[in-house]
Parts: structure tokens; sequence; C-alpha cells
């Protein structure tokens, strides 16, 4: 009885370290197209948000319109 779950234990054992090295590999061959995915996606969200924000006058400082008259400046 003891055999038999000491046999499964390492199936299973097996099975997860084969699934590691598959996914490792994977991630090996297609870490080019990886990386480009990720960059786009970035950018995307980058070039989204300062797009909305430049829209909507975000970015955009407020310019008082210049005083008539030079006495009426504060410093």
């Amino acid at each position: 009885m003891c055999q038999k779950i000491i046999n499964v234990l390492a199936v299973t054992s097996f099975a997860v370290s084969g699934a590691v090295v598959a996914s490792g590999l994977y991630v090996y061959v297609n870490r080019d197209s990886i990386i480009d995915g990720v960059k786009s996606q970035i950018m995307e969200s980058v070039t989204g948000s300062v797009g909305s924000g430049i829209a909507s006058g975000a970015l955009v400082p407020e310019v008082e319109s210049p005083t008539a008259d030079p006495s009426a400046q504060s410093f």
C-alpha cells in the first residue's frame, strides 16, 4: 500500500517537473514575441493616457492674460 502512494507521488513529481521545464522552454523560445507584446501594451497605455490628458486639457497650463496696468503687478 505504501509503495503505491510513493509511486503516485513520484509520477506526480515527474509531471510537475516536466510542466515547469516545458513552460520555461516555451518562454525561452517565444521571449521576443512576449517582450514585443508587453512593449506594445505599455506604449498603448502610456500614449492613451497622455493623449486623453492633452485632449481634456489636463497637461496644458492655464495662462492668465497680462494686466493693462504694469503698476498693478505684485512681486
